[in-house]
């Protein structure tokens, strides 16, 4: 690794713990500052005075703001998350172990397919620029764009669900193979192929289908818009017209030279926009009944339970800055003059 590689990284690596700890600080002040009381929402709104005291003391409530500051940072460092304040003060940990999985399970074929429509559909519109395929592809990027990713799905759910039965409504397996699937790391499909159960791995795909594609195709437009305005001025640069003086095909030119060139900016909304992802596709969630972290916060804001809460957007915070870290690491290997 050359000297100007590890300065840039270890530079990336110390402003990440800064940013981090501002995100966690601002979620525990501000779910302390909205109203509402996490003891009376777990024991209900008649308990006694002297019942909800007990509880806020049992989970350290009671004490002054900043050693629960403290407490929370430390907890964080040690990833010992606590108990939920809800849910029968069930361990955070666990909690995140269920729902997590679920979460990056529908993230990853949703980016998957974001990046491989998107890029190449935008580089193919650059490649055609002002013939009809052009006009057509941005018309229908637009159209997707602006459609609401859970009206999205519930059309899709009346498609290819109601009328035309061919994927599951809801749920990441049917309810019946879920009594007999045993889990390992709660990855459903990876889980049914170490298990080797294959009629649990084709359901879990099977239901994965339908909110990836909603996921995918909702974000894919804004990356065939991107891909597109970076690649028309890519192509017209000299190096590419020195290719085509050179007698180098076309498709060569377009898809190998001249979209590598155009990654960085791709790369960093792709970056951002798995980070959104990892954060909670809520609406999705919620749409298809899947039971991931959006959905899990989503709740336990509603619930004012402020260590789950809290547990939930720094693991977020880890993600993001992980993510952050790994596609600037990706740009110095991608173009050498970032590291400068």
């Amino acid at each position: 690794m050359s000297t100007s590689l590890r300065r840039f990284l270890i530079t990336r690596i110390l402003l990440t713990i800064p940013m981090v700890l501002i995100l966690v600080t601002m979620i525990f002040f501000v779910m302390r500052v909205l109203p509402g009381d996490p003891i009376r929402s777990q024991l209900g709104p008649r308990v006694s005075e002297e019942q909800a005291d007990a509880l806020r003391e049992r989970l350290g409530l009671n004490r002054p703001l900043y050693i629960q500051y403290f407490d929370f940072l430390w907890d964080m460092v040690t990833f010992n998350f606590g108990n939920a304040l809800t849910q029968g003060e069930r361990p955070i940990k666990d909690e995140l172990g269920e729902r997590l999985p679920a979460t990056i399970e529908l993230t990853i074929p949703a980016i998957s397919l974001t990046a491989l429509i998107g890029i190449f559909s935008g580089a193919f519109a650059a490649k055609n620029r002002k013939k009809p395929i052009d006009y057509i592809i941005r018309l229908i990027s637009i159209a997707i764009y602006s459609i609401p990713i859970f009206f999205m799905g519930l059309i899709f759910q009346i498609l290819f669900s109601v009328r035309i039965p061919i994927f599951p409504l809801a749920g990441r397996m049917d309810t019946l193979m879920l009594t007999n699937f045993r889990s390992i790391t709660n990855f459903y499909v990876l889980d049914a192929i170490l298990t080797q159960n294959w009629p649990a791995l084709w359901s879990a795909i099977m239901h994965l289908a339908m909110p990836s594609i909603t996921l995918g195709l909702a974000l894919s437009g804004v990356f065939v818009r991107l891909t597109r305005v970076n690649m028309i001025e890519m192509l017209q640069s000299d190096f590419i017209t020195a290719g085509r003086a050179r007698g180098i095909p076309e498709n060569k030119l377009t898809y190998r030279h001249a979209l590598r060139n155009t990654f960085i900016p791709i790369l960093t909304m792709l970056g951002l926009q798995f980070a959104i992802l990892l954060a909670g596709a809520v609406l999705t969630e919620t749409t298809f009944s899947w039971p991931g972290v959006g959905r899990y916060l989503v709740e336990r804001i509603q619930l004012r339970d402020y260590t789950a809460v809290q547990a939930t957007v720094g693991v977020f915070a880890l993600f993001v800055a992980l993510i952050s870290l790994l596609m600037d690491v990706l740009y110095a290997f991608i173009d050498p003059r970032i590291r400068y």
